[in-house]
């Protein structure tokens, strides 16, 4: 039982030393190859500019942006990653007990007080 244990954190050491490793050496091999002149670094002043989807960047680095899209988005992941908790209970809702419900309409309650809240504020109005 105890040997087990063990050995279900073993493999989850065995994947994080994996995910720390690999990232790092391919950071390693570039930097390596790029101090040999393998890796070709011609820095030009196209190259240089900023990339903002495929148009050229209009004014300068520090320019102001419209707040409402950063608001939209952050709506949309909130109210999207709850899918995300809703999808599994949903699917084993039968096989759950009464504290699972609750449990749900709790978390279900606090959403729609945060979706009461931004429609209060206007926050879904593009206007």
């Amino acid at each position: 039982m105890l040997d087990d244990y063990f050995r279900q954190y073993g493999l989850i050491a065995i994947f994080a030393a994996v995910a720390f490793i690999v990232p790092v050496s391919m950071l390693t091999m570039s930097w390596m190859l790029g101090r040999l002149g393998i890796r070709p670094s011609v820095p030009t002043p196209v190259k240089l500019e900023t990339y903002e989807c495929g148009m050229e960047a209009i004014g300068g680095r520090w320019s102001q942006f419209n707040f409402r899209y950063y608001m939209f988005a952050i709506l949309f992941v909130i109210f999207d990653v709850e899918v995300v908790f809703l999808y599994p209970w949903a699917t084993k809702f039968l096989q759950l007990e009464l504290f699972a419900l609750i449990e749900m309409g709790v978390f279900v309650l606090i959403l729609m007080v945060g979706w009461a809240y931004a429609w209060r504020k206007h926050d879904f109005e593009w206007s």
